[in-house]
């Protein structure tokens, strides 16, 4: 198993800002954060590229919330526990669902504007939804609320430092004192001393070959915080969104669900709806279940795509203009024919495991949206809870960090005092050496051709050696970024392969080929990793 330490080192000389509150990450999670922590003290948000980079603008679907009189937060609560496969923690999922119509709210009077008719909320229904809860804005909800949080924060005059990525959580025993970051305008490591450090820094889809996530997805909270000592849980959870547009791009464009929500059907090369087949829900099954049956048809037929029809949907280009116009770039008219579509790596299940409000056992940092395991989603996401776990969790870090801010600041000597140098990962420099930019097309292959949608015992065994051998020869070459990046990736990489070789069933978006179905009495339970 890959040995983990700090994978940089900080010296005297090393610029030291400090805040009170430090979050890292700009998508709704690390955003909604901040407006609600700049009431008790001073926040800075770190972002790893531009403001505008994040998953949450990519966000299509909406929102889901309990918020029509015809639905409850226990309709919710139930479909939620159904999609997560009996791996969800029902009191977390009961904060979100009694929680989260209040936030929604919040969201709106914020400035979040979300479609209506007659001046009353649009509601659509997704996948594995039994009733019609996604609010949404046409088909860019993510956008329409990150812009809306960006204004705000502008407003309150909360800095929000772009080109800071990420290196390493610094902490003293069990306490978090700051992080370790990299400014890529400055091209130097800088120290942020805070006295809660938040990690939103998303999902790790970037380590497949094919995917919906944006190239800033490299896993660095996950890596930075399971060094620091933080328990990463249900890793070997994966969510492969089912339908992309299916072309060259490795960062594939997303079909969203709610298309099938309003009536959109997959179709095989022989032009016959196959989901009927698979799931009595047919194209509103859970994602997984679609995804796979996709990947079956796939691998049946020898294609590498299915079809998605939406011909049938009228109002087509006023719902989802943003789906629309994308088809038409790459050579797709919708609302004429049927267009190509396959799965790609999409959500993080697992991540940094937390407590209610946040806590990730280390004193003073937290974990919030898909860098964070609250037990909501279980083994396969609902669709449309992740931009409301990231508020609803966002608000309770805030209740719950008061407490925290009495500590006194440690100053920069103490930091120094009791970081490890002789705890520094150094890079390989033999003959043999692989470059970051080689250990990261390797560790993409690798993960879509043995940790994917299918996996079995043998295919796992030979990832786990493949990322393990990177690992040892990794190199730092010309990048350094890169370089800090791909250590994150690998040690995220490797707790994946771990997981899923240990879970010896199928369950949520975790098939083995080799145990294809559900074992209740031995595998109803969460498999942790700690570094240490």
């Amino acid at each position: 198993m890959i040995t983990t330490r700090y994978i940089a080192g900080i010296g005297e000389d090393t610029p030291v800002y400090t805040t009170d509150f430090l979050i890292i990450g700009s998508g709704i999670a690390g955003l909604f954060t901040a407006l609600k922590a700049c009431n008790l003290g001073q926040v800075t948000v770190l972002t790893k590229k531009k403001v505008e980079d994040s998953n949450t603008g990519l966000a299509q679907g909406g929102i889901a919330a309990a918020v029509h009189e015809e639905d409850s937060p226990f309709l919710h609560l139930e479909d939620t526990l159904e999609a997560g496969a009996g791996l969800c923690d029902p009191a977390a999922v009961n904060v979100l669902v009694t929680e989260g119509p209040d936030r929604v709210r919040e969201l709106m009077t914020i400035g979040a504007r979300f479609d209506t008719v007659n001046g009353t909320v649009r509601l659509t229904r997704e996948a594995a939804h039994s009733k019609a809860r996604i609010l949404h804005a046409a088909d860019a909800t993510g956008e329409a609320i990150r812009r809306a949080l960006v204004q705000k924060c502008r407003e309150k005059s909360i800095p929000i430092l772009e080109d800071h990525c990420l290196i390493d959580i610094l902490t003293a025993g069990k306490r978090c004192e700051g992080a370790l970051v990299y400014d890529a305008k400055q091209r130097q490591k800088v120290v942020f001393l805070a006295r809660a450090v938040i990690i939103c820094t998303g999902g790790a889809g970037q380590l497949y070959k094919y995917t919906t996530n944006p190239d800033i997805a490299t896993a660095d909270g996950l890596g930075a915080g399971f060094r620091a000592g933080c328990e990463l849980t249900d890793m070997e959870f994966v969510q492969f969104h089912p339908t992309v547009l299916a072309t060259a791009e490795p960062r594939r464009f997303l079909i969203s669900e709610a298309v099938r929500g309003e009536g959109g059907i997959l179709l095989n090369e022989r032009g016959e709806r196959f989901m009927p087949a698979y799931h009595p829900m047919a194209e509103l099954a859970p994602r997984d279940v679609v995804a796979r049956a996709i990947w079956s048809e796939m691998i049946k037929n020898g294609i590498d795509h299915v079809y998605l029809d939406m011909r049938s949907i009228s109002n087509l280009t006023e719902r989802f203009p943003n789906i629309y116009k994308n088809c038409l770039a790459r050579g797709f008219n919708p609302t004429r024919e049927v267009i190509p579509v396959s799965p790609a790596a999409h959500y993080m299940m697992g991540g940094i495991r937390t407590d209610l409000n946040g806590g990730t056992g280390v004193f003073g940092l937290y974990s919030c949206g898909e860098a964070a395991c609250t037990g909501v989603h279980g083994a396969n996401r609902l669709a449309s809870n992740s931009l409301l776990e990231g508020i609803v969790f966002g608000q309770r870090i805030v209740n719950n960090a008061e407490e925290i801010l009495w500590k006194n600041k440690i100053s920069f000597e103490e930091v120094l005092q009791a970081f490890d140098q002789d705890w520094v990962l150094v890079p390989y420099n033999g003959s043999d050496c692989v470059t970051p930019g080689q250990a990261l097309q390797a560790i993409k292959e690798t993960m879509w051709e043995y940790v994917g949608i299918v996996r079995d015992e043998s295919s796992l065994k030979k990832a786990g050696s493949i990322i393990e051998d990177l690992y040892a020869r990794l190199t730092m070459g010309e990048d350094e970024l890169l370089y800090y990046q791909v250590v994150n990736m690998l040690i995220t990489a490797r707790v994946i392969t771990q997981a899923a070789l240990w879970r010896r069933e199928s369950r949520g978006a975790h098939f083995r080929s080799d145990y294809p179905v559900p074992d209740d009495l031995i595998w109803l339970k969460h498999i942790s990793f700690l570094a240490y």
